[in-house]
């Protein structure tokens, strides 16, 4: 395969380039091919290529009248096929020019379609385990050619040489490779087998693997299951999930099989029955023509689609050059399309005719779900209702939330919902958890398909406005506490109030959103730099800070024993612990300070405590 020296060629004269074989195989092996284990592929693949291209040339023959054959015993890998074969002139053109692929002639240049490889460098990839390669070829085409053989070793060189008829009696092409010591373990007999199976189990041509040992058994015995008949539809939804399981090795939630006439594709979609984590998405497994291209193509479906693993046969989809992943072009884009439509069809089947199914796809799912309601309305439409949030009533559907609360209040942060959940709760207050992926868009959608419910924001002025007040008698009896409170919380800006709600376990409520601390860090920022340009952008960005609120509840027995407090500094240090711990319920991230002020007042009370008792 090297290519004739021209460094002496006239100034101006056309130069052609010169390949180094071992670097380019070296180019494949690191920069092209995922793995050794290609190289049995590639001979797979132009075997069924030369068989496609025989049946073209043979009308007339039956399918299944051509094969292919493999065999290994440990010292060599031989692949015989009844495929249409190469005359020399063939050889000479095909085999000992790097790039050039016989299926690129003229002659069958409108059966190109057909065709699984279509790069010409395939039979590289054996030098990947092998030096040498050793071709035997007799053509269909030409009655009475000759059988020609060429032997091509790893340092680029090659021969050519034409045999007797009786050397191949019948059309076909033999390729044998003698293994490299640093190769075994991928041209072993099982290896063999295995690498067969894997990549060929598909295949609509009948494939035998020998190691001389217990002679020729099938590689592929049965065809894709999608393509079978069976008594009922309950066995085929059964059949096609037992494949599914053995090839994915789980069992599916549920099976969806496809059917794209148009680009030549069927499956199966297998539901998985486990969570996916959100944005994680799974390989499915991508035969073209029958031949395994991928078992990690993910972009053959949308994103949104990560609940479900697919096996499929395609056609008209378009391989890359390694063909181990799909070409993406416009074929793809109509493909994955369609089959997003096939699973939006089965959500809507399901969702109309098997709850019990739905409400487990629903338990494991529903994330996925979510992120396909927020873009799609039909889904939205379909399936909201039915979708499990976190509200003050629990886990519940926001069919179920909206049955009993007919305005309904939505936090924008998961600490938000935590800080008010349980005095909402007895407030008689539907709140919904929209802090979590989707869910506060979901849930301010809710109304396009309720019209009778009314979704808003929760605010602090929403919750506050539902707590009672306290007799004037009582507020004026805690005024110096609220006082001595007030300022040693002022450092946090946050003010105190005193009022009455339940649960009377409650001893404190802290209201305070992200949104307000970023504001005070804002303009806490904005003091410190005043005076530089930085000052300056912050102070014209500055609004009037908002101040967090910590609303003691009066029908707690601690807080009406604190309130009584005459001692100042024990009356600042009840009033820290007890921010302190309202800060500590709200589930939010601490800062330093007030980490610090929880450690603090919690040792001057076991001071104070220690102190009275001796």
């Amino acid at each position: 395969m090297t290519l004739p020296d021209t460094s002496m060629a006239p100034a101006g004269a056309d130069r052609t380039f010169q390949v180094d074989l071992r670097g380019l195989v070296d180019l494949l092996s690191h920069h092209l091919y995922s793995s050794p284990r290609v190289y049995l592929r590639e001979l797979l693949q132009n075997a069924v290529d030369a068989l496609t291209a025989r049946y073209a040339h043979e009308p007339a023959a039956s399918q299944g009248d051509f094969g292919i054959r493999l065999y290994a015993d440990g010292s060599s890998v031989r692949v015989e096929d009844d495929g249409v074969g190469l005359t020399e002139a063939d050889v000479h053109t095909f085999l000992a020019t790097i790039g050039r692929s016989s299926k690129r002639a003229d002659r069958i240049a409108e059966q190109r379609g057909d065709f699984i490889g279509q790069f010409g460098i395939g039979l590289l990839s054996c030098f990947l385990v092998a030096d040498e390669i050793h071709v035997l070829s007799r053509s269909a085409r030409t009655p009475g050619a000759p059988a020609v053989e060429w032997r091509g070793r790893g340092d680029g060189s090659y021969t050519v040489r034409t045999l007797p008829a009786s050397v191949r009696p019948r059309p076909g092409t033999t390729v044998t490779l003698t293994p490299r010591a640093d190769a075994a373990e991928w041209t072993a007999p099982a290896q063999v087998r295995s690498l067969a199976r894997h990549f060929g189990s598909l295949l609509r041509h009948p494939v035998t693997f020998d190691d001389g040992s217990s002679g020729p058994a099938p590689v592929n015995p049965e065809p894709a299951p999608w393509t079978r008949t069976h008594p009922t539809p309950g066995a085929r939804s059964r059949a096609l999930a037992a494949y599914g399981e053995e090839i994915l090795g789980f069992t599916p939630l549920d099976t969806i099989e496809l059917d794209l006439p148009a680009v030549g594709l069927r499956g199966i979609a297998c539901v998985l029955p486990d969570t996916v984590p959100a944005g994680r998405r799974h390989g499915h497994r991508v035969h073209v023509k029958g031949m395994l291209l991928s078992e990690q193509a993910e972009e053959i479906l949308p994103e949104w689609a990560f609940f479900v693993r697919c096996v499929v046969d395609a056609e008209s989809l378009r391989p890359t050059a390694s063909r181990e992943a799909l070409y993406e072009d416009d074929t793809l884009a109509a493909v994955r399309d369609a089959l997003a439509e096939l699973l939006r069809a089965w959500l809507a089947k399901t969702a109309a005719s098997d709850p019990d199914l739905l409400g487990r796809f629903l338990q494991v799912h529903h994330l996925a779900v979510k992120s396909l309601a927020v873009h799609d309305d039909e889904i939205l439409r379909m399936l909201l209702p039915w979708l499990p949030f976190e509200t003050t009533d629990g886990h519940a559907t926001l069919d179920e939330f909206a049955r009993t609360h007919r305005s309904v209040l939505v936090t924008s942060s998961v600490e938000e919902f935590r800080q008010v959940a349980a005095i909402a709760s007895a407030a008689g207050l539907g709140v919904v958890n929209g802090g979590y992926t989707y869910d506060r868009e979901l849930v301010h959608r809710l109304p396009e398909i309720r019209p009778e419910v009314t979704v808003a924001d929760l605010d602090p002025a929403t919750l506050t406005a539902h707590l009672d007040t306290v007799e004037r008698e009582t507020e004026l009896a805690a005024a110096a506490f609220l006082a001595l409170a007030r300022d040693a919380l002022a450092v946090f800006d946050c003010d105190v109030a005193l009022r009455t709600f339940q649960p009377a376990s409650a001893p404190a409520l802290l209201v305070d959103s992200r949104e307000a601390r970023h504001e005070r860090t804002r303009s806490q920022l904005a003091r410190e730099q005043e005076g530089g340009l930085w000052g300056d952008i912050l102070g014209h960005l500055r609004q009037e800070a908002p101040r967090a609120q910590l609303i003691l509840n009066q029908l707690n027995p601690l807080v009406r024993t604190a309130v009584t407090i005459d001692e100042p500094e024990l009356a600042r240090t009840s009033a820290e612990a007890l921010y302190g711990q309202a800060a500590m319920l709200s589930r939010r991230p601490l800062r330093p300070a007030e980490s610090s002020l929880i450690n603090r007042s919690f040792l001057d009370l076991l001071a104070h405590a220690l102190r009275k008792d001796s």
